[in-house]
C-alpha cells in the first residue's frame, strides 16, 4: 500500500471532529433564523399582500455582509410560499445571485435565468435582447399569478451593466394583464439607491430595511447552537466559539465568515490529527481564511476595478517604489486601456475606485494635502508579499493582458 492509501485508510479510523459540517456551510437554510425576529417581521408585512395575489411593495434591503439580509429573505418567501401551496395561491419566486459568472453579467442572461428558472427555454446567446425579454413577458403573462424577483448583490448587476435593466424590469408591469411582478434587491452597498437614475429609484426603492450587523453576543449564540450540532461531542476546546465570535464582532459582524472560520479551524485540527478544536487552530483558519479573502474581493470586481489595480502593481513592480500618486495611476491607466480597447474613465472615477480598493484593505491611500496645487493620494499595496503573484497573475487573465 502506497503512502497516500496508507493516509487515507488512516484517515477513516480516526474519529471525525464534524457530525454534520453542512451545519456550518454558507448555503444551510436554518429552520428558524436567530436574532433576526425584527427584521423577519417587518419582510413578512412588506411582503403578505402577495398572499391576496396583490403587488407588494417593491422591497431593498441594505446591510454588510453575513448580517443576515439574504437568509432573512429566503426563510420568509419560503414561508409564504408553503402558505401559498396549502391554499392553491399561484405564487412564484425567482432568486438571482448577481455577482455569479455568466449569470448576471449582460442584460441577455440575467433576463434567461429568469425564463430558465421560470421553466422555460432559451440559448445562452444569438438571439435579440428584445426577443428574450418578449420570452420572458409572455412566460409570466401566460397566466394569473404573482412573482417575486429576487436579486441579491443587485448594485453587482448596475456595475456590470448598467441601470437601464432595472428601468426596463419596473416597466414591464404595466402591460401584463393577467399577473405581477415585484422586486426584492439585497445590497452590501447602503449608498447603492443613491447612484440610480431617479426615474428608476422612484419606481424601484418603494421600502427600504437595514440589516444591523452582529454584535459578540449574539454571533456567540449562533455559533454555539451551530457547534453543537455541527461537531461531535467534546471535540471542541474551550473559549473557541467565545473567541471566534469576538473576532468576528470586532471586525465585520459577519455571522458567514464567522461560521466560516468555526469549520476551516475544525478541518485545520482534523488535518492536524488532533482530537480537539483549539485556539491554535482557529488562529491558522484566520491567517487561511483572509489571504482567500483577498482573492476573492479582486477576482469578482468589474473589468474597470481590475485595470486600475492593475496599474498600481504595474508602478509597484516596474519601478520598486512604495508610494504611487493618484495622476501617476491615472497616466498608466489611460494607457492600458488604449491597449486592452477599455473605455477610460474619467480620473474622478478612477480617484473613487482607489477609495475603494482602500476599504477593502487591498492597498493604503493616505490623502495629502497640496495646498493651493490640490489634494492628492499617497497609495502603497497593503497585501502581502506572498500574494502578489497569484494577484498580479488573476489582474492579467481578467483583462486578458500579459
Amino acid at each position: 500500500m502506497g503512502e497516500i492509501e496508507e493516509y487515507f485508510e488512516s484517515f477513516l479510523k480516526k474519529k471525525p471532529l464534524f457530525r454534520d459540517k453542512k451545519l456550518l456551510q454558507s448555503d444551510f437554510m436554518p429552520s428558524e433564523i436567530e436574532h433576526r425576529e425584527e427584521q423577519v417581521k417587518s419582510v413578512a408585512e412588506i411582503l403578505a399582500p402577495s398572499l391576496r395575489l396583490e403587488k407588494p411593495s417593491n422591497l431593498f434591503i441594505y446591510g454588510k455582509t453575513g448580517s443576515g439580509k439574504t437568509l432573512t429573505i429566503k426563510h420568509t418567501i419560503n414561508k409564504i410560499k408553503t402558505i401559498a401551496h396549502t391554499k392553491n395561491i399561484p405564487i412564484l419566486s425567482v432568486y438571482v445571485n448577481c455577482k455569479l459568472k455568466k449569470v448576471a453579467d449582460t442584460e441577455y442572461r440575467l433576463i434567461a435565468e429568469f425564463i430558465r428558472k421560470l421553466g422555460g427555454e432559451v440559448p445562452s446567446t444569438g438571439l435579440p435582447t428584445e426577443e428574450v425579454y418578449k420570452i420572458f413577458f409572455n412566460i409570466i403573462d401566460s397566466k394569473k399569478q404573482l412573482i417575486l424577483l429576487i436579486l441579491d448583490e443587485i448594485d453587482q448587476l448596475v456595475d456590470k451593466v448598467g441601470d437601464e435593466v432595472l428601468y426596463s424590469l419596473t416597466r414591464i408591469n404595466s402591460d401584463l394583464k393577467n399577473s405581477q411582478i415585484s422586486f426584492v434587491g439585497i445590497s452590501n452597498d447602503l449608498m447603492f439607491v443613491n447612484t440610480l437614475d431617479p426615474r428608476i429609484k422612484s419606481s424601484l426603492s418603494e421600502e427600504e430595511l437595514v440589516f444591523p450587523p452582529y454584535n459578540a453576543e449574539q454571533l456567540s449564540d449562533i455559533l454555539k447552537k451551530r457547534a453543537t450540532l455541527a461537531f461531535s461531542e467534546n471535540s471542541i476546546g474551550e473559549g473557541v466559539v467565545e473567541r471566534c465570535a469576538a473576532l468576528a464582532a470586532r471586525e465585520h459582524g459577519d455571522a458567514r465568515r464567522a461560521l466560516e472560520l468555526l469549520r476551516v479551524a475544525g478541518e485545520v485540527a482534523e488535518r492536524q490529527g488532533l482530537s480537539k478544536l483549539d485556539l491554535e487552530c482557529l488562529e491558522k483558519a484566520e491567517t487561511k481564511i483572509e489571504k482567500d479573502r483577498v482573492i476573492d474581493s479582486i477576482e469578482f470586481q468589474p473589468k474597470q476595478f481590475h485595470s486600475v489595480l492593475y496599474s498600481i502593481f504595474h508602478i509597484n513592480e516596474n519601478e520598486n517604489r512604495n508610494l504611487i500618486h493618484t495622476g501617476e495611476v491615472y497616466d498608466v491607466y489611460k494607457d492600458l486601456c488604449n491597449k486592452i480597447n477599455l473605455r477610460p474613465l474619467t480620473q474622478r472615477r478612477v480617484s473613487d475606485i482607489i477609495g475603494e480598493l482602500d476599504m477593502l484593505g487591498i492597498i493604503n491611500a493616505k490623502t495629502i494635502s497640496k495646498g493651493r496645487y490640490g489634494r492628492t493620494r499617497d497609495i502603497s499595496l497593503s497585501v502581502p508579499d506572498s500574494l502578489k503573484v497569484k494577484i498580479d497573475e488573476i489582474l492579467k487573465s481578467k483583462l486578458n493582458f500579459t
